[in-house]
């Protein structure tokens, strides 16, 4: 039986699904068609997401706290937003000198998905030329040409928004290729990350409420790390997420042309 917490992270991945096609703007499409961003109303503009007709959209939104100065309830009584592909970004320039020719999922920096309310970061990782790598790639080999950014980069940029925002919570999900020994949790170390991770320890696995989110404010844990690498549980204490998250299964059907 799914435990409740579990439950909780299954909304959140929903949620995060829900951004494949897009970035925390698309949280405020008024679904109007459109040609040019002429064709929309203020605070609006004209919206395509690969190929799909274009519609009108919220060009920004508010920054809100994920848990509306309600911190009293246990963590896995909230949902929020969580972004796919967090680092695939519209208009990513590769510092490798080649063109990124992976599909882009998102038009928001790191940053500015945080300050818009995102509160829930999908990044797939792999080893490139003796480092980790944000990369959008195939047959768990990253390359040149599908790789965005090293990872300490989004790293540094989690930390800062954490460290100016002391209530607020960040879930990261890594789709973990990376095969060093230790290479991650020494990324997570220095990058100032590792100070405000939720220790394994304290993650339910009996189906128990988590803490409340004030208690994990107060003790500063406020960022929940999980890997798709089964033994960094064991090897590095990151959480394996299928010993804590579900997910729902969505199967795409292409019609024939």
């Amino acid at each position: 039986m799914a435990s409740r917490k579990a439950l909780s992270l299954l909304l959140v991945v929903v949620a995060g699904l829900c951004l494949i096609c897009g970035n925390v703007q698309a949280l405020g499409v008024a679904s109007d068609p459109c040609t040019t961003d002429n064709d929309c109303g203020q605070g609006l503009y004209c919206f395509s997401c690969d190929g799909a007709s274009p519609v009108c959209a919220i060009d920004s939104a508010t920054p809100v706290s994920s848990f509306s100065q309600n911190y009293s309830l246990p963590f896995n009584k909230y949902a929020w937003v969580t972004t796919h592909n967090a680092y695939a970004i519209v208009g990513e320039t590769s510092i490798l000198g080649v063109t990124i020719v992976s599909q882009k999922n998102q038009e928001d920096s790191i940053t500015s998905q945080l300050n818009k309310g995102v509160r829930g970061l999908m990044l797939d990782i792999y080893e490139l030329n003796g480092d980790i790598w944000l990369c959008h790639s195939v047959y768990r080999q990253c390359y040149d040409f599908t790789a965005f950014r090293p990872l300490n980069t989004t790293l540094i940029e989690i930390e800062a928004f954490l460290t100016a925002n002391p209530t607020e919570v960040i879930t990261i999900f890594f789709e973990d290729y990376v095969n060093t020994t230790n290479a991650l949790t020494t990324a997570l170390t220095a990058t100032g990350l590792s100070k405000y991770m939720f220790p394994l320890a304290k993650m339910p696995t009996d189906g128990s409420d988590w803490p409340t989110v004030s208690s994990m404010i107060t003790s500063n844990e406020r960022l929940l790390v999980f890997t798709s690498n089964r033994n960094k549980q064991a090897g590095e204490g990151i959480a394996y997420q299928w010993n804590y998250v579900l997910e729902n299964q969505c199967k795409w059907k292409i019609s024939p042309s």
